[in-house]
C-alpha cells in the first residue's frame, strides 16, 4: 500500500484544530460596525443571528481553535481529501512546471462547503437552534448546509439566487433531497424581496439580495439562526483544514509550492488553501506567491473599493471593511454563481491591502476553455468556479515554459462540475459570452457606499 493511500485511510491525519490567521497578522483588521450606531459591534449584537460559539470564533485571536470530536467524526466521511499531481496536464502544456491540486469534490455534496456547514450546524444544534436560514449562489453552499443540518435535526430554508435557481435545477433537487426548502430569490416572502421585485420584476437576483432575505427571516423568529457560507472569519477558519492537509501532503511528496492559487467569490475556498501558507510566509519569511482569482464580470478585488460596506442589498447586516462593488451591485449572470458576490471577505481584503496576496480577474470563456482542458487531461469535470483557479494555474505553467523555469504550482479544485453540465452544454453550443458589468451601474453602486468616520 502506497504512503498516499495510507495517508488517506488514516483518520488520525485529519487536523485537530482550525488555523486562525488573525494570530499572525502584522496589523489587525478593523472591527465590523453596527449598521445603526456606526460603533464596533459586540457579541450581543450578533447573538440574534449566530450561536455564541461561532461568535467567539469570529472575534478570536488564538492561532489554533479546537475542532470538536463530533465534527471530526463527520469529516471522516471524506477527509483527508486527496492531493493529486496533474502530470497529464503538465504533459499537455509541455511545461517544466509541476502542478498539484487539492481536490475538495470528494465531499458528500461535491465541494469544499461541508467543511464549514458541518461545524455551523453542530454549534447551532448545541445551542438549541431549530431552524436555519441561508442564501446560496450556484447551490454548493445550500446543498452542503442542507446535508449538515439534517444530520443534527435542524430545518433549513435556502434563498437561492434566481438565475442560479433556473440554471442549476439539480442543485435545487439535491437541497430538497436533504430536506431543505429552496426559494428563488428575490421572492415575495420577505420585505426586502418584495421591494426588489417591485422595482425590478425581472431581477436575476444576487447573493446580496438573497442574504437580505435570509437575514430578515432569521431575525423574525426566536428559534431561527442565520448561516453564511463564506466571507465571515469563522467560515474561513473552518476551511483551513484544506491548507493544513495540503501542507502535510506536499511534504509527503517531497515538494513545496512556489505559487498557491484559489478562485475567490466571498473568499472561503481560497482562504482554506491559502491562509496556512500566508501564515507560514509571515512567520517564517517565506516568499510563496498567493493568487486569488475572480471573475472579470464581478471584479471585487481588482476593481472594488476597500471600504466599509453592507454585506447585503437591504442593508440589514453589520458594516464590514472589505473590497466591495457596492451592496446594490447586481453581477452579470455568469455560470460561476458562487463567485457572483459584491464583496470580499474582510480578512482576504485585508491581506490584499497588506500586499500579502495577489489578485487577478478572468473572463468566463477562457475559464471554461481551461476547465475543458483540465477535464480532458485529468478526467475530473471542474465546477465553473474552480475553472478560474485552473485558468490561472495553466497561465502560470505556460509562463514557466516561456521562461524555462521549473516552479511548483498548487491550486484548490474546490468542487466538481457534475451538477453544472448545462453550463458546459452552453459552452459547447457557443451560448456563453464574456459578460461585462455595467460601468455606470458600478459607479452608481460605489457612490452609494456609506461614508464611515471609523475608516
Amino acid at each position: 500500500m502506497s504512503d498516499t493511500v495510507k495517508y488517506l485511510l488514516d483518520e488520525s491525519r485529519i487536523p485537530k484544530t482550525w488555523y486562525n490567521i488573525a494570530a499572525d497578522l502584522p496589523e489587525p483588521p478593523v472591527p465590523p460596525l453596527h449598521p445603526g450606531t456606526g460603533q464596533p459591534i459586540g457579541p450581543d449584537d450578533l447573538a440574534p443571528l449566530f450561536p455564541m460559539a461561532l461568535i467567539g470564533q469570529e472575534v478570536s485571536a488564538e492561532r489554533e481553535i479546537e475542532i470538536p470530536e463530533p465534527v471530526r467524526e463527520i469529516y471522516r466521511q471524506w477527509r483527508p481529501a486527496p492531493l493529486y499531481r496533474a502530470r497529464r496536464l503538465e504533459k499537455a502544456l509541455d511545461t517544466p512546471a509541476k502542478i498539484y491540486y487539492k481536490y475538495e469534490g470528494v465531499s458528500p455534496t461535491g465541494s469544499h462547503k461541508p467543511n464549514t456547514a458541518v461545524p455551523q450546524a453542530f454549534f447551532n444544534a448545541e445551542e438549541g437552534t431549530k431552524r436555519i436560514t441561508t442564501e446560496t449562489g450556484a447551490g454548493q453552499w445550500g446543498s452542503s448546509l442542507a446535508y449538515a443540518a439534517q444530520i443534527f435535526g435542524i430545518e433549513v430554508d435556502v434563498y437561492m439566487v434566481k438565475i442560479s435557481f433556473q440554471q442549476n435545477p439539480y442543485r435545487r433537487s439535491l437541497m430538497q433531497t436533504y430536506g431543505a426548502r429552496c426559494v428563488a430569490s428575490p421572492s415575495e416572502e420577505t420585505n426586502s424581496g418584495r421591494a426588489i421585485l417591485a422595482e425590478h420584476p425581472d431581477s436575476p437576483g444576487s447573493l446580496g439580495i438573497a442574504i437580505s432575505e435570509a437575514v430578515e427571516m432569521a431575525a423574525g423568529r426566536d428559534d431561527t439562526k442565520y448561516s453564511l457560507g463564506s466571507v465571515l472569519n469563522h467560515v474561513l477558519l473552518h476551511q483551513t483544514i484544506i491548507g493544513q492537509e495540503a501542507m502535510e501532503q506536499m511534504d509527503m511528496a517531497g515538494d513545496d509550492p512556489d505559487i498557491v492559487i484559489g478562485c475567490a467569490g466571498g473568499g472561503s475556498n481560497f482562504a482554506g488553501l491559502a491562509f496556512p501558507y500566508v501564515g507560514r510566509n509571515i512567520r517564517e519569511g517565506k516568499k510563496v506567491r498567493i493568487i486569488a482569482v475572480e471573475p472579470a464580470s464581478c471584479p471585487t478585488l481588482t476593481r472594488g473599493k476597500f471600504t466599509y460596506d453592507f454585506g447585503d442589498t437591504a442593508n440589514l447586516t453589520p458594516l464590514v471593511k472589505m473590497h466591495t462593488l457596492g451592496s446594490s451591485f447586481v453581477p452579470s449572470p455568469i455560470h460561476a454563481g458562487g463567485l457572483r458576490y459584491h464583496g470580499m471577505s474582510p480578512l482576504v481584503s485585508h491581506l490584499l491591502d497588506l500586499g500579502l496576496i495577489e489578485a487577478r480577474s478572468q473572463d468566463q470563456i477562457e475559464c471554461f476553455e481551461a476547465g475543458v482542458q483540465f477535464a480532458r487531461s485529468e478526467g475530473i469535470v471542474p465546477a465553473p468556479e474552480s475553472t478560474h483557479a485552473i485558468r490561472a494555474a495553466i497561465d502560470e505553467a505556460l509562463e514557466c515554459k516561456k521562461n524555462g523555469e521549473s516552479k511548483t504550482i498548487l491550486f484548490n479544485l474546490s468542487g466538481h462540475g457534475y451538477f453544472d453540465m448545462q453550463a458546459y452544454t452552453d459552452y459547447f453550443d457557443g451560448k456563453l459570452s464574456d459578460e461585462a458589468y455595467d460601468e455606470d451601474a458600478l459607479a452608481r453602486s460605489l457612490a452609494a457606499v456609506p461614508e464611515v468616520a471609523a475608516e
